[in-house]
Protein backbone atom coordinates (compact mmCIF):
# COMPACT_ATOMS: atom_id res chain seq x y z
CA UNK A 1 0.00 0.00 0.00
CA UNK A 2 1.49 3.36 -0.81
CA UNK A 3 2.63 5.81 1.67
CA UNK A 4 0.57 8.58 1.96
CA UNK A 5 2.87 11.85 1.02
CA UNK A 6 4.45 13.60 3.99
CA UNK A 7 3.55 17.27 2.54
CA UNK A 8 -0.63 16.75 2.87
CA UNK A 9 -1.92 18.30 5.38
CA UNK A 10 -4.12 16.60 7.70
CA UNK A 11 -7.47 17.99 8.12
CA UNK A 12 -8.66 16.61 11.11
CA UNK A 13 -5.67 15.61 13.12
CA UNK A 14 -5.69 14.70 16.75
CA UNK A 15 -5.53 17.88 19.07
CA UNK A 16 -3.53 18.63 21.58
CA UNK A 17 -4.29 17.52 25.51
CA UNK A 18 -5.34 21.34 26.49
CA UNK A 19 -7.49 21.24 23.02
CA UNK A 20 -9.13 17.95 24.49
CA UNK A 21 -9.48 19.15 27.70
CA UNK A 22 -10.99 22.28 27.06
CA UNK A 23 -13.46 20.40 24.31
CA UNK A 24 -14.36 17.64 27.02
CA UNK A 25 -15.30 20.79 29.13
CA UNK A 26 -17.83 22.64 26.34
CA UNK A 27 -19.32 18.89 25.45
CA UNK A 28 -20.27 18.37 29.07
CA UNK A 29 -21.53 21.84 29.56
CA UNK A 30 -23.30 21.86 26.11
CA UNK A 31 -24.95 18.34 26.95
CA UNK A 32 -26.82 19.93 29.52
CA UNK A 33 -27.94 22.87 28.11
CA UNK A 34 -28.72 21.01 24.76
CA UNK A 35 -31.43 19.18 26.94
CA UNK A 36 -32.76 22.81 29.00
CA UNK A 37 -32.79 23.89 25.26
CA UNK A 38 -35.00 20.88 24.28
CA UNK A 39 -37.30 21.36 27.52
CA UNK A 40 -37.86 25.08 27.19
CA UNK A 41 -39.00 24.39 23.55
CA UNK A 42 -41.16 21.13 24.68
CA UNK A 43 -42.79 23.45 27.03
CA UNK A 44 -43.47 26.07 24.88
CA UNK A 45 -44.94 23.87 22.13
CA UNK A 46 -47.49 22.02 24.35
CA UNK A 47 -48.44 25.41 26.35
CA UNK A 48 -48.85 26.78 22.87
CA UNK A 49 -51.35 24.27 21.42
CA UNK A 50 -53.39 24.03 25.20
CA UNK A 51 -56.47 25.31 26.10
CA UNK A 52 -54.14 27.81 27.67
CA UNK A 53 -52.63 29.07 24.81
CA UNK A 54 -53.61 32.56 24.90
CA UNK A 55 -51.94 32.97 28.71
CA UNK A 56 -48.64 31.98 26.58
CA UNK A 57 -48.91 34.44 24.01
CA UNK A 58 -49.96 37.45 26.65
CA UNK A 59 -46.79 36.45 28.55
CA UNK A 60 -44.67 36.87 25.66
CA UNK A 61 -46.17 40.38 24.95
CA UNK A 62 -45.97 41.77 28.64
CA UNK A 63 -43.74 44.67 29.01
CA UNK A 64 -42.62 44.28 32.11
CA UNK A 65 -41.01 48.64 32.19
CA UNK A 66 -43.65 50.28 30.44
CA UNK A 67 -41.85 53.27 31.45
CA UNK A 68 -38.86 52.78 29.76
CA UNK A 69 -39.50 54.48 26.07
CA UNK A 70 -36.98 57.19 26.22
CA UNK A 71 -33.99 54.82 26.48
CA UNK A 72 -35.69 52.51 24.43
CA UNK A 73 -36.11 49.56 26.66
CA UNK A 74 -40.21 48.84 26.99
CA UNK A 75 -39.79 45.64 25.36
CA UNK A 76 -41.95 42.97 25.91
CA UNK A 77 -40.73 39.62 27.80
CA UNK A 78 -40.16 38.13 23.98
CA UNK A 79 -37.87 40.65 23.04
CA UNK A 80 -36.04 40.70 26.44
CA UNK A 81 -35.42 37.09 25.88
CA UNK A 82 -34.30 37.70 22.41
CA UNK A 83 -32.25 41.19 22.63
CA UNK A 84 -30.91 40.70 26.11
CA UNK A 85 -30.94 37.13 27.67
CA UNK A 86 -29.03 36.20 23.85
CA UNK A 87 -26.56 38.96 24.76
CA UNK A 88 -24.71 36.63 27.17
CA UNK A 89 -25.07 33.92 24.78
CA UNK A 90 -23.24 36.19 21.95
CA UNK A 91 -20.76 37.11 25.06
CA UNK A 92 -19.99 33.66 25.57
CA UNK A 93 -19.23 33.30 21.75
CA UNK A 94 -17.24 36.17 21.25
CA UNK A 95 -14.99 34.83 24.31
CA UNK A 96 -14.75 31.27 22.19
CA UNK A 97 -14.39 32.76 18.96
CA UNK A 98 -11.36 35.05 20.16
CA UNK A 99 -10.41 31.83 21.83
CA UNK A 100 -10.19 29.72 18.83
CA UNK A 101 -8.35 32.54 16.70
CA UNK A 102 -5.83 33.47 19.61
CA UNK A 103 -4.72 29.97 20.66
CA UNK A 104 -7.10 27.49 19.29
CA UNK A 105 -7.64 25.56 15.53
CA UNK A 106 -8.22 28.84 14.08
CA UNK A 107 -4.93 30.59 14.08
CA UNK A 108 -3.39 28.18 11.99
CA UNK A 109 -4.39 28.31 8.47
CA UNK A 110 -4.08 24.57 7.63
CA UNK A 111 -6.11 23.57 10.62
CA UNK A 112 -8.63 26.02 9.92
CA UNK A 113 -9.14 25.58 6.50
CA UNK A 114 -11.79 22.53 6.58
CA UNK A 115 -14.13 24.08 8.91
CA UNK A 116 -13.84 27.42 8.12
CA UNK A 117 -14.60 26.77 3.94
CA UNK A 118 -17.52 23.67 5.65
CA UNK A 119 -19.17 26.41 7.51
CA UNK A 120 -19.03 29.42 4.40
CA UNK A 121 -20.44 26.42 2.41
CA UNK A 122 -22.76 25.20 4.92
CA UNK A 123 -24.38 29.07 4.65
CA UNK A 124 -24.29 29.89 1.12
CA UNK A 125 -25.80 26.70 -0.15
CA UNK A 126 -29.29 26.75 2.55
CA UNK A 127 -29.27 30.74 1.36
CA UNK A 128 -29.78 29.88 -2.14
CA UNK A 129 -31.52 26.94 -1.33
CA UNK A 130 -34.10 29.52 0.21
CA UNK A 131 -34.07 31.95 -2.22
CA UNK A 132 -34.54 29.72 -5.07
CA UNK A 133 -37.29 28.30 -3.31
CA UNK A 134 -38.96 31.36 -2.30
CA UNK A 135 -38.33 32.93 -6.09
CA UNK A 136 -39.66 30.47 -8.05
CA UNK A 137 -42.68 30.25 -6.07
CA UNK A 138 -43.32 34.63 -6.40
CA UNK A 139 -40.71 35.73 -4.05
CA UNK A 140 -42.63 36.01 -1.74
CA UNK A 141 -40.68 35.82 1.91
CA UNK A 142 -37.09 36.35 0.63
CA UNK A 143 -35.96 38.41 3.60
CA UNK A 144 -35.68 35.28 5.63
CA UNK A 145 -33.08 34.04 3.22
CA UNK A 146 -30.79 33.60 6.21
CA UNK A 147 -32.63 31.81 8.46
CA UNK A 148 -32.08 28.21 7.07
CA UNK A 149 -28.23 29.17 7.07
CA UNK A 150 -27.21 28.88 10.88
CA UNK A 151 -26.12 25.99 13.46
CA UNK A 152 -27.10 25.54 17.12
CA UNK A 153 -23.87 24.59 18.80
CA UNK A 154 -25.75 23.54 21.89
CA UNK A 155 -28.24 21.55 20.22
CA UNK A 156 -25.68 19.85 17.86
CA UNK A 157 -23.09 18.82 20.50
CA UNK A 158 -25.48 17.38 22.63
CA UNK A 159 -27.36 15.03 19.99
CA UNK A 160 -23.28 14.07 19.43
CA UNK A 161 -22.67 13.85 22.97
CA UNK A 162 -25.02 11.52 23.23
CA UNK A 163 -24.78 9.36 20.53
CA UNK A 164 -21.07 9.50 19.87
CA UNK A 165 -19.44 7.82 22.68
CA UNK A 166 -16.43 5.81 20.37
CA UNK A 167 -16.65 8.86 17.81
CA UNK A 168 -13.20 9.95 16.63
CA UNK A 169 -12.39 12.87 18.98
CA UNK A 170 -12.02 15.06 15.40
CA UNK A 171 -15.38 14.98 14.49
CA UNK A 172 -15.94 16.85 17.56
CA UNK A 173 -13.17 19.22 17.44
CA UNK A 174 -14.11 19.58 13.68
CA UNK A 175 -18.20 20.84 14.69
CA UNK A 176 -17.25 22.79 17.43
CA UNK A 177 -14.66 24.45 15.45
CA UNK A 178 -17.54 24.90 12.58
CA UNK A 179 -20.16 26.23 14.59
CA UNK A 180 -17.71 28.80 15.80
CA UNK A 181 -16.63 29.78 12.68
CA UNK A 182 -20.92 29.32 11.67
CA UNK A 183 -21.84 31.89 15.04
CA UNK A 184 -19.62 34.52 13.31
CA UNK A 185 -20.92 34.56 10.27
CA UNK A 186 -24.07 34.42 11.79
CA UNK A 187 -23.33 38.04 13.92
CA UNK A 188 -22.51 39.77 10.99
CA UNK A 189 -25.10 38.46 9.29
CA UNK A 190 -27.49 39.95 11.49
CA UNK A 191 -25.71 43.08 12.05
CA UNK A 192 -25.26 44.04 8.24
CA UNK A 193 -28.91 42.90 6.69
CA UNK A 194 -31.38 42.77 9.61
CA UNK A 195 -30.23 46.30 11.44
CA UNK A 196 -33.35 48.79 11.17
CA UNK A 197 -33.81 52.24 11.77
CA UNK A 198 -29.93 52.97 12.08
CA UNK A 199 -28.73 55.57 14.62
CA UNK A 200 -25.48 56.22 14.08
CA UNK A 201 -25.11 58.41 17.48
CA UNK A 202 -25.22 55.80 20.15
CA UNK A 203 -23.88 53.24 18.41
CA UNK A 204 -20.62 55.91 18.38
CA UNK A 205 -21.48 56.34 22.22
CA UNK A 206 -21.53 52.66 22.80
CA UNK A 207 -17.55 52.71 21.96
CA UNK A 208 -16.76 54.51 25.38
CA UNK A 209 -18.12 51.85 28.05
CA UNK A 210 -16.55 48.95 25.37
CA UNK A 211 -13.33 50.70 25.82
CA UNK A 212 -13.34 51.00 29.44
CA UNK A 213 -14.77 47.43 29.53
CA UNK A 214 -11.60 46.33 27.82
CA UNK A 215 -9.41 48.75 30.04
CA UNK A 216 -10.48 47.05 32.61
CA UNK A 217 -10.04 43.61 31.91
CA UNK A 218 -6.45 44.18 30.02
CA UNK A 219 -5.67 44.79 33.23
CA UNK A 220 -7.26 41.74 34.56
CA UNK A 221 -9.44 44.31 36.90
CA UNK A 222 -12.22 42.15 36.99
CA UNK A 223 -14.47 44.50 39.32
CA UNK A 224 -18.34 42.75 38.79
CA UNK A 225 -19.42 46.24 39.90
CA UNK A 226 -17.51 48.22 37.52
CA UNK A 227 -17.71 45.62 34.49
CA UNK A 228 -21.54 44.69 34.53
CA UNK A 229 -22.34 48.58 34.54
CA UNK A 230 -20.04 49.11 32.22
CA UNK A 231 -21.39 46.11 30.35
CA UNK A 232 -25.45 46.72 30.35
CA UNK A 233 -24.30 50.61 29.58
CA UNK A 234 -23.06 49.34 26.07
CA UNK A 235 -26.12 47.12 26.04
CA UNK A 236 -28.58 49.89 26.23
CA UNK A 237 -26.53 52.34 23.24
CA UNK A 238 -26.38 49.25 21.03
CA UNK A 239 -30.12 48.30 21.15
CA UNK A 240 -30.79 51.92 20.79
CA UNK A 241 -28.49 51.93 17.61
CA UNK A 242 -30.73 50.11 16.22
CA UNK A 243 -27.87 47.13 15.25
CA UNK A 244 -28.91 43.94 17.16
CA UNK A 245 -28.26 44.43 20.72
CA UNK A 246 -26.64 40.84 20.86
CA UNK A 247 -23.43 42.53 19.07
CA UNK A 248 -22.49 44.22 22.22
CA UNK A 249 -22.01 40.97 23.88
CA UNK A 250 -19.76 39.88 21.03
CA UNK A 251 -17.83 43.18 21.28
CA UNK A 252 -17.33 42.90 24.75
CA UNK A 253 -16.27 39.17 24.20
CA UNK A 254 -13.68 40.23 22.19
CA UNK A 255 -12.08 42.70 24.38
CA UNK A 256 -11.02 40.08 26.97
CA UNK A 257 -7.62 38.70 26.83
CA UNK A 258 -6.96 34.94 25.99
CA UNK A 259 -3.05 34.26 26.50
CA UNK A 260 -2.29 32.30 29.67
CA UNK A 261 -0.35 34.44 32.56
CA UNK A 262 3.49 34.16 33.35
CA UNK A 263 2.22 31.40 35.94
CA UNK A 264 0.81 28.85 33.46
CA UNK A 265 -2.76 30.20 35.11
CA UNK A 266 -5.58 29.94 32.34
CA UNK A 267 -6.47 33.30 30.39
CA UNK A 268 -9.15 35.78 31.41
CA UNK A 269 -11.55 34.39 28.77
CA UNK A 270 -10.86 31.11 29.73
CA UNK A 271 -12.10 32.06 33.38
CA UNK A 272 -15.26 34.30 32.42
CA UNK A 273 -16.34 31.66 29.68
CA UNK A 274 -16.49 28.80 31.97
CA UNK A 275 -18.31 31.72 34.73
CA UNK A 276 -20.63 32.44 31.58
CA UNK A 277 -21.34 29.33 29.90
CA UNK A 278 -23.90 27.83 32.53
CA UNK A 279 -25.93 30.91 32.40
CA UNK A 280 -25.63 31.00 28.77
CA UNK A 281 -26.53 27.18 28.21
CA UNK A 282 -28.54 27.06 31.47
CA UNK A 283 -30.81 30.12 31.59
CA UNK A 284 -30.22 32.32 28.44
CA UNK A 285 -30.93 30.04 25.66
CA UNK A 286 -33.79 27.78 27.33
CA UNK A 287 -35.25 31.06 28.06
CA UNK A 288 -35.36 32.13 24.91
CA UNK A 289 -36.39 28.70 23.26
CA UNK A 290 -39.39 28.51 25.62
CA UNK A 291 -40.35 32.51 24.26
CA UNK A 292 -39.54 31.50 20.71
CA UNK A 293 -40.83 27.75 19.70
CA UNK A 294 -44.49 28.42 20.79
CA UNK A 295 -45.83 27.91 17.36
CA UNK A 296 -49.75 26.97 17.51
CA UNK A 297 -51.01 24.58 14.88
CA UNK A 298 -54.27 24.69 16.39
CA UNK A 299 -56.93 25.44 13.44
CA UNK A 300 -53.96 25.59 11.10
CA UNK A 301 -54.07 23.33 7.46
CA UNK A 302 -51.00 21.42 7.87
CA UNK A 303 -51.15 21.00 4.21
CA UNK A 304 -50.87 24.60 3.14
CA UNK A 305 -48.53 24.87 5.55
CA UNK A 306 -46.28 22.19 4.33
CA UNK A 307 -46.95 23.80 0.56
CA UNK A 308 -45.73 26.97 1.63
CA UNK A 309 -42.50 28.06 -0.08
CA UNK A 310 -40.99 29.82 3.29
CA UNK A 311 -41.71 26.71 5.16
CA UNK A 312 -40.15 24.56 2.29
CA UNK A 313 -37.01 26.74 1.80
CA UNK A 314 -36.32 27.56 5.74
CA UNK A 315 -36.65 23.88 5.81
CA UNK A 316 -35.03 22.65 2.87
CA UNK A 317 -32.33 24.76 3.68
CA UNK A 318 -31.74 23.30 6.90
CA UNK A 319 -32.11 19.26 5.74
CA UNK A 320 -30.84 19.28 2.42
CA UNK A 321 -28.42 22.59 1.64
CA UNK A 322 -26.33 22.56 5.08
CA UNK A 323 -25.57 18.39 3.85
CA UNK A 324 -24.46 20.29 0.63
CA UNK A 325 -22.49 23.36 1.68
CA UNK A 326 -20.74 21.75 4.02
CA UNK A 327 -19.82 17.77 2.87
CA UNK A 328 -19.44 19.79 -0.85
CA UNK A 329 -17.32 22.14 0.44
CA UNK A 330 -14.90 19.81 2.22
CA UNK A 331 -14.73 17.57 -1.20
CA UNK A 332 -13.73 20.56 -3.06
CA UNK A 333 -11.23 21.48 -0.84
CA UNK A 334 -9.93 18.26 -0.39
CA UNK A 335 -10.43 17.40 -4.19
CA UNK A 336 -8.18 20.22 -5.42
CA UNK A 337 -6.06 20.93 -2.51
CA UNK A 338 -3.48 18.65 -0.96
CA UNK A 339 -5.49 18.54 1.97
CA UNK A 340 -6.55 15.51 3.07
CA UNK A 341 -8.57 13.30 5.84
CA UNK A 342 -7.17 12.29 8.87
CA UNK A 343 -6.64 8.36 8.70
CA UNK A 344 -9.48 7.92 11.31
CA UNK A 345 -11.95 10.02 9.72
CA UNK A 346 -13.69 8.47 6.52
CA UNK A 347 -16.09 10.52 4.54
CA UNK A 348 -19.22 8.72 5.79
CA UNK A 349 -18.36 10.64 8.99
CA UNK A 350 -18.41 14.00 7.60
CA UNK A 351 -21.24 12.88 5.97
CA UNK A 352 -23.17 12.66 9.63
CA UNK A 353 -21.39 15.76 10.64
CA UNK A 354 -23.08 17.35 7.78
CA UNK A 355 -26.49 16.71 8.55
CA UNK A 356 -25.88 17.49 12.30
CA UNK A 357 -25.13 21.29 11.68
CA UNK A 358 -28.60 21.14 9.55
CA UNK A 359 -29.62 21.47 13.53
CA UNK A 360 -30.13 25.30 12.89
CA UNK A 361 -33.08 26.52 16.25
CA UNK A 362 -31.49 29.17 18.25
CA UNK A 363 -30.03 31.62 16.32
CA UNK A 364 -32.27 30.18 12.89
CA UNK A 365 -35.41 31.25 15.27
CA UNK A 366 -33.65 34.62 16.17
CA UNK A 367 -32.91 35.79 12.43
CA UNK A 368 -36.98 34.58 11.78
CA UNK A 369 -37.78 36.81 14.57
CA UNK A 370 -35.69 40.06 12.75
CA UNK A 371 -36.81 38.69 8.98
CA UNK A 372 -40.66 38.74 10.08
CA UNK A 373 -42.91 40.89 12.26
CA UNK A 374 -43.93 38.70 15.15
CA UNK A 375 -47.10 37.22 14.73
CA UNK A 376 -47.00 37.52 11.60
CA UNK A 377 -48.11 34.72 9.49
CA UNK A 378 -44.98 34.14 8.25
CA UNK A 379 -43.43 34.44 11.59
CA UNK A 380 -45.46 31.34 12.81
CA UNK A 381 -44.37 29.10 9.68
CA UNK A 382 -41.01 30.24 9.79
CA UNK A 383 -41.02 28.67 13.52
CA UNK A 384 -42.52 25.50 12.27
CA UNK A 385 -39.98 24.82 9.82
CA UNK A 386 -37.41 25.75 11.68
CA UNK A 387 -38.59 23.24 14.18
CA UNK A 388 -39.45 20.54 11.70
CA UNK A 389 -35.76 20.86 9.64
CA UNK A 390 -33.87 20.63 13.05
CA UNK A 391 -35.73 17.44 14.46
CA UNK A 392 -35.47 15.96 11.05
CA UNK A 393 -31.66 16.90 10.47
CA UNK A 394 -31.02 15.63 14.16
CA UNK A 395 -32.98 12.47 13.42
CA UNK A 396 -30.77 11.39 9.99
CA UNK A 397 -27.49 12.21 11.76
CA UNK A 398 -28.41 10.26 14.43
CA UNK A 399 -29.63 7.40 12.48
CA UNK A 400 -26.04 7.63 10.79
CA UNK A 401 -23.65 8.85 13.45
CA UNK A 402 -25.03 5.65 15.88
CA UNK A 403 -24.21 3.39 12.81
CA UNK A 404 -20.99 4.94 12.82
CA UNK A 405 -20.54 4.77 16.21
CA UNK A 406 -21.03 1.32 16.07
CA UNK A 407 -18.34 0.43 13.76
CA UNK A 408 -15.94 2.68 15.61
CA UNK A 409 -17.06 0.45 19.13
CA UNK A 410 -16.03 -2.66 17.23
CA UNK A 411 -13.12 -1.10 16.37
CA UNK A 412 -12.10 -0.23 19.67
CA UNK A 413 -12.94 -3.76 21.29
CA UNK A 414 -11.02 -5.56 18.84
CA UNK A 415 -8.02 -3.41 19.48
CA UNK A 416 -8.34 -3.58 23.30
CA UNK A 417 -8.87 -7.60 23.13
CA UNK A 418 -5.52 -9.47 24.90
CA UNK A 419 -6.31 -13.28 23.52
CA UNK A 420 -2.92 -14.82 24.90
CA UNK A 421 -3.58 -13.30 27.72
CA UNK A 422 -0.11 -11.24 28.49
CA UNK A 423 -1.93 -7.92 29.43
CA UNK A 424 -0.28 -6.29 26.33
CA UNK A 425 -3.40 -5.57 23.42
CA UNK A 426 -2.80 -7.51 20.26
CA UNK A 427 -3.42 -5.11 18.24
CA UNK A 428 -0.67 -3.21 19.71
CA UNK A 429 1.92 -6.22 19.93
CA UNK A 430 0.89 -6.60 15.46
CA UNK A 431 1.78 -2.99 15.59
CA UNK A 432 4.47 -3.29 17.46
CA UNK A 433 6.15 -6.23 16.04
Amino acid sequence: MPERPTHSTRLLARRSWPEARFLADVLRTETVGGGLLLLGAALALVWANSPWRAAYTALGRWVPWPGGADLHLDLSLNTWAADGLLAIFFFVVGLELKREFVAGDLRDPRRAALPVVAAVGGMVVPALFYLAVTASAGGTGLRGWAIPTATDIAFALAVLAVIGSHLPSGLRAFLLTLAVVDDLLAITVIAVFYTSDFHPLPLLGALLPIAGFALLVQRRRTWWWALLPLAATAWVLVHASGVHATVAGVLLGFTVPVLTGRNGEPGLAERLEHRWRPISAGLAVPVFAFFAAGVSLVDVDLGEIVRDPVVLGVAGGLVIGKVIGVLGSAFLLARFTRAELDEEITWADLAGLALLAGIGFTVSLLIGELAFAPGSPEDARVKAAVLAGSLISAGLAAAVLMRRNKVYRRISERESRDDDGDGIPDVYQERHA
